[in-house]
């Protein structure tokens, strides 16, 4: 089969599922009210300052789809061999959100539905501008301490005095005038990369063994500076921002990098007791931490201070296994059910059953673009693929593991879903820099050309693409150990 035929395929089975994707959104939008009132919604409106749009419910209905169809033809047209599942599932997680906020405006007379959606607007215009202006992540090496420095001026910039607001005994927000933001959200896909850029310089010398204790290889003493660097930014969060969540986030993904680099387990040992150590330094300083452990491990003991997690765990028990149905149940009794409980008020009103698939769906971004990490011939790439799809799967597993009771409740957004324009854009972003990797993973191999060459004499830390191998036949992959096609394998 050739190129051109296996690329047309894709492309129409990409635009297939970002379609249903976008159907299945609008439909948990329109059997809100016809569960409800027996009808379809009565209007649409949208406030942006003192500018009000309305009209008919088929307006969001279209703003929604053409949405969709506008990122989905952008990532065509600029990165042709991108994972054809991604952009729909995000998709559809981004439409289960937003029908569940709008479900959720139902109970306070709010308009939040409206609001999210036209944060989408925003983020899906972040996500093409960094699909159009990025396509080859390799660029991104350049910049390491670059990366870095703003990486660091994000994550502690809610310190400053003016532009620092605190919220439920954690300061990670800043606000400009009427605005709020939540710079970690972005701080994690810039550090991403500066740790990716500066894991593959420095891996080598990482990588040697200092003395053995246990069966484990322990790092050298003078290799001890990056993580010491690492551990003390963490510790600095946790003292002064008081946040626990992306204390967590910030360090975890730079020791689960720092193991991929250097395939050392000594690493990931020492980042672990590292961790633990933050956490107890968390718990004996500061009384919110402690109310978050207290609702772990005791929630039923004091009503009034777990409120939230009591709520949260009553509604997963009435939806049972199905779920009570859309629409149809009692979500809204949970605090900030449209932020944090969110994936609490999805459990309720899909089941176990619904709950689990929307946690399939993340495992299933997550798995592909690990699978990129592995495809990927260029060892930036390996570490910045490996590095987004753990930070994304860390916040995932954080907040739903809080949500139900597996962890500690921390102050992070389930990605795509919860209620929040910093969360949403910054997620946007991050798909926009998975889907730049796996387009330059999964396209075929050309030979650099005279002008890279050059390229690379003027910059030597920029890498080139390797020469193409002979174009293997399709039936060599018919019978392989993954099933692949010719496409596929590439």
């Amino acid at each position: 089969m050739s190129e051109v035929v296996v690329r047309r395929q894709r492309s129409v089975a990409s635009l297939l599922m970002m379609l249903l994707a976008l159907a299945l959104g609008a439909s948990g939008y329109l059997l809100v009210h016809l569960n409800q009132d027996g009808a379809l919604p009565p209007d649409w409106l949208m406030s942006v300052g003192p500018l009000q749009f309305s009209g008919p419910w088929y307006v969001g209905v279209g703003a929604w789809f053409a949405l969709g169809l506008v990122a989905w033809g952008v990532t065509k047209w600029r990165l042709p061999y991108a994972d054809p599942i991604i952009l729909p599932l995000v998709f559809l997680l981004t439409g289960l959100g937003i029908s569940m906020i709008h479900r959720l405006d139902q109970a306070d007379s709010l308009r939040s539905a409206e609001l999210q959606l036209l944060w989408l607007f925003a983020a899906v215009t972040a996500y093409c501008v960094v699909v159009v202006a990025l396509r080859d992540h390799r660029r991104l090496q350049r910049y390491t301490y670059v990366w870095f420095l703003a990486g660091l001026a994000l994550l502690l910039m809610p310190l400053l005095p003016v532009l620092g607001r605190e919220n439920h005994g954690a300061r990670i927000w800043i606000a400009v005038g009427p605005f709020s933001f939540q710079p970690s959200e972005l701080a994690k896909i810039i550090l991403a990369i500066a740790f990716a850029a500066y894991l593959v310089e420095k891996r080598d010398v990482l990588a040697m063994a200092g003395h053995r204790f246990l069966g484990i290889d322990l790092p050298r003493p003078r290799d001890l500076g990056p993580i010491g660097i690492a551990w003390g930014v963490a510790l600095l969060i946790l003292v002064f921002q008081r946040d626990l969540g992306t204390t967590l986030l910030f360090f975890g993904l730079f020791v689960m990098m720092l193991y991929t680099a250097t395939e050392r387990v000594g690493w990931a040992v020492l980042g672990l007791l590292l961790i633990l150590v933050l956490g107890f330094v968390g718990y004996e300083m500061f009384d919110h931490v402690q109310t978050r452990f207290a609702s772990w491990l005791h929630p039923f003991t004091d009503y009034d201070r777990n409120l939230q997690v009591i709520s949260a765990q009553f509604g997963l028990a009435w939806g049972g296994l199905f779920g009570t149905g859309w629409g149809e149940g009692r979500p809204y009794l949970t605090p900030l059910a449209k932020n944090d409980f969110i994936a609490a008020a999805l459990g309720e009103e899909l089941g176990l059953v619904g709950f689990c698939a929307v946690v399939l769906l993340y495992g299933l971004i997550v798995a592909r673009v690990l699978r990129t990490a592995l495809a990927a011939t260029e060892p930036f790439g390996k570490l910045l693929a490996a590095g987004v799809a753990f930070v994304f799967a860390l916040q995932v597993f954080t907040i739903i593991g809080g949500v139900t009771r597996l962890l500690p409740l921390t102050g992070v957004t389930t990605p795509f879903v919860s209620q929040g324009g910093s969360s949403l854009i910054a997620n946007y972003l991050l798909a926009g820099v998975m889907l730049t990797i796996t387009h330059q993973a999964r396209r075929p191999q050309v030979a650099p050309t005279a002008e890279e060459y050059a390229s690379l004499s003027a910059d030597p830390t920029q890498a080139l693409p390797a020469v193409a191998a002979p174009r293997p036949d399709p039936a060599d992959f018919a019978d392989g150990p993954s099933g692949a096609t010719e496409g596929e394998a590439r």
